[in-house]
Order: C-alpha cells, then sequence, then structure tokens
C-alpha cells in the first residue's frame, strides 16, 4: 500500500535534485585525479567541463539551508512556538553531534578523529540552534535579520584575523573560515563560517509562509517569479558592477571562456552575496515549474527528497567505501584512503584519482544503487508517524 503523505511535493523533488547532484560533488572530491589537493574553481588549473561539474553543486548547500528553514516554519505551523523551539533547539544540538561524530567518521574513516573537518551538517545545526530564538521575534523582524546577514557580510570580507585566540576562533566560525595544523596529529578545517547561512534560513523560514494551508497558488507563482528573476537579475548587476557582493571580483581573461569562468567563479566560502543569488534565483524558478508536475522523473527524485539525512549519510559511506574498493581492484595502497591528519599533511593521494568520464559514470551507479534503500526508508517513515524520533533522521 502506497503511503500518505501530506508534504510538498515540489518542496521534496526539488530537495532530491540537489541531493543527487551534491553526490556528484562528493564522488568528484574522492575520485578524480588530484581531487584532494586541487581547487575545480581555479581559473589556472581547470578545465570548462570541470569548472561546470564543480558549479552545478554550488546549489545543493544553500537550498538546503533555505528548504530547512522552509520545513521549520511548516512544522511550526502546526506546533505551539515552544514546541518548534524545542524541535529546532534538540534537532540542531542533534546536528552537530552527529557532524563531530558520525559525519567525520564516514568522510575520513578515521577512528582517531585525528583531522576535523566542520561544514554542512554542522551548519544546519547551527542555524537551527539560533533559528529557534528567532522564531519569536515578529516576522518582520526575522526578514530584517535575514537579509542583513545574506546581504551585508560581504562587508566584513576586509577584516581578518590570525592566530588562535579566543576572538581569533570566534571570527573563524562566524564569517572567515580556517585550517589549523595544531600538530602533524592534529587538523581543525572551519569550512562553513555560519553568518550567512543563519540569515539564509531565517529567510527560508519566512518562505514557508508561501506553503502554509490556505495560501493563495496564484499568489505564490507569482512571488516565486518575482524573487528568482530578481535574485538572478541582481547577480548579474552586482557581478557587472563587479564593487560589492563577492570576495573576489571577476577579471577579463585571454579567452571568452575562461571570462566567462571568472565571472561564474563566486565564492562559496563563506557564501558571498553573488553567491546566493545565482544559486537560490534558478531554485526559486525550478519551485514555479514545478508546481503541479507529477511524472515518473519528479517520482524518483521525491524519494531522495524526502529522506535527506538518512541519503546523506548513506551516500557518503558508500562513496567512501567503493573508493577503497577501487584502490584495491586497479592497485594502490587503501591505507592512503584512510583520511587522517598524517597522510593528508603528507598527500598520499596527490596522484590518485581517475578521469572525470569516470567519475559521472560512478555517481549514477551511487544514485542508483540508493534508491531502493531510500525508498524503503521513506515508506518506512511514511507508515510509521507515531515514531517520533524519525523525525531526526
Amino acid at each position: 500500500m502506497k503511503p500518505k503523505s501530506t508534504r510538498i511535493e515540489s518542496i521534496d523533488i526539488l530537495r532530491g535534485i540537489i541531493m543527487v547532484i551534491m553526490a556528484l560533488d562528493h564522488v568528484r572530491a574522492y575520485f578524480h585525479y588530484g581531487s584532494f589537493f586541487s581547487d575545480p574553481t581555479n581559473l589556472e588549473t581547470t578545465t570548462p567541463i570541470l569548472f561546470f561539474t564543480r558549479f552545478i553543486t554550488h546549489f545543493c548547500a544553500p537550498i538546503f539551508v533555505f528548504l530547512a528553514g522552509n520545513s521549520a516554519f511548516l512544522y511550526g505551523s502546526k506546533k505551539t512556538k515552544h514546541e518548534l523551539f524545542k524541535f529546532l533547539f534538540s534537532r540542531g544540538i542533534w546536528l552537530i553531534i552527529l557532524e563531530f561524530t558520525i559525519n567525520n567518521l564516514i568522510w575520513t574513516f578515521d577512528f582517531n578523529y585525528s583531522f576535523i573537518i566542520v561544514q554542512v551538517i554542522w551548519t544546519i545545526g547551527i542555524c537551527m540552534v539560533f533559528l529557534s530564538f528567532l522564531i519569536y521575534l515578529p516576522k518582520k523582524v526575522i526578514f530584517a535579520i535575514g537579509i542583513i546577514l545574506v546581504a551585508g557580510h560581504n562587508a566584513l570580507d576586509g577584516i581578518v584575523l590570525e592566530g588562535e585566540s579566543f576572538k581569533a576562533i570566534l571570527w573563524y566560525i562566524l564569517h572567515q573560515g580556517k585550517f589549523f595544523v595544531f600538530s602533524p596529529d592534529s587538523i581543525l578545517y572551519i569550512h562553513y563560517p555560519i553568518i550567512p547561512w543563519i540569515g539564509l534560513m531565517a529567510l527560508g523560514y519566512l518562505f514557508g509562509t508561501f506553503y502554509q494551508n490556505g495560501f493563495n497558488v496564484a499568489v505564490r507563482k507569482k512571488w516565486l517569479l518575482y524573487l528568482g528573476f530578481g535574485a538572478i537579475i541582481l547577480f548579474f548587476v552586482l557581478r557587472l558592477s563587479n564593487v560589492y557582493g563577492d570576495l573576489v571580483p571577476w577579471t577579463q581573461q585571454e579567452t571568452t571562456t575562461k571570462t566567462i569562468i571568472s565571472f561564474l567563479n563566486v565564492t562559496k566560502y563563506p557564501p558571498s552575496l553573488s553567491y546566493l543569488c545565482i544559486t537560490m534565483g534558478p531554485a526559486l524558478l525550478f519551485l514555479y515549474a514545478v508546481e503541479t508536475t507529477k511524472n515518473k522523473v519528479t517520482d524518483f527524485f521525491l524519494v531522495f527528497g524526502r529522506v535527506p539525512l538518512f541519503y546523506y549519510f548513506l551516500h557518503m559511506l558508500v562513496i567512501h567505501t567503493l573508493a577503497i574498493v577501487s584502490i584495491l581492484i586497479f592497485g594502490g595502497h587503501w591505507q592512503d584512503m584512510i583520511i587522517d591528519a598524517a597522510s593528508f599533511l603528507n598527500k598520499n593521494l596527490l596522484t590518485y584519482g581517475y578521469s572525470l568520464f569516470a567519475v559521472y559514470i560512478i555517481w549514477i551507479g551511487v544514485i542508483l544503487l540508493l534508491y531502493p534503500i531510500c525508498k524503503k526508508y521513506m515508506n518506512y517513515k511514511a507508515n510509521n508517524k507515531d515514531k517520533w524520533w524519525l523525525s531526526y533522521l
């Protein structure tokens, strides 16, 4: 029996698509030649297909954070403020714990936790903790805070701190980011500074207003068009002016292709205003386009969109395990894929990797492998809504 769901399908379809695209970036990270020590957005070393393989995955983190805020609003529409606060705060703390325990272990397979990476699960968790307090404020105040954090944080780009003082570490967490090498056996990488992400989740929370029960569909679609095109237009205005909105201005290159890459090469860590405009704008237009669309393709992506956390951990476990299997089959030292501090600092995987074509084949294989597992778990969740703990997985 097919389980019934009151979830909004267009939201889950979008989330599912970005989860699938996200796997492409993670497969690239573990399989593409030189990926552990090279930047696919570096104009000096990248190729058009490599750059756009990375660029398309830029959509994942902001859309996921934004939709997490949207889901919080919809969840809260059926609860009291106190119940929503309790859920957001506890889920946020839970995600932070998962980041430093399960997620780091899956990414590194290092049981000594010598290489700690603070990334997207932590970001969503800490944003939920902040959002749990913001929900008590008037919506206009939440909107103002969200806009200020998203649009104004690039004004802080000129503030660069060094050292390991409390003030410096706090700034690394809030805005700057930092790669710490405490010793040959201890590394900490603060990868996702949180200021703009908090603002984005706050705006996502308000965005949930468009999807509450009884909201006029025609009005919602009109706003999706306005906001979507507005964000894209703002991106081009910001980039063409080259004055504000990104840490790194674009420059004229020796070829048209490289100039286009430079123009699109926006900053993700932390996410610049330009970066958020060019990722969120198309996402809103996509929601407009799939408002009433339902077919086998959307049903496929829907599965991944309804079990995001389960899928995230499962796909990373599968990708990392396959990377070890590939070394065993094609040659090399499988121990190098245990990414601890020593192996990373020694650059053991400097010459490891496969072609981009192989990356795409492996990516498709991973998605097809995970689909039936995720679908089974999706049905289990839908048929067991009385199990409160499932909302944390």
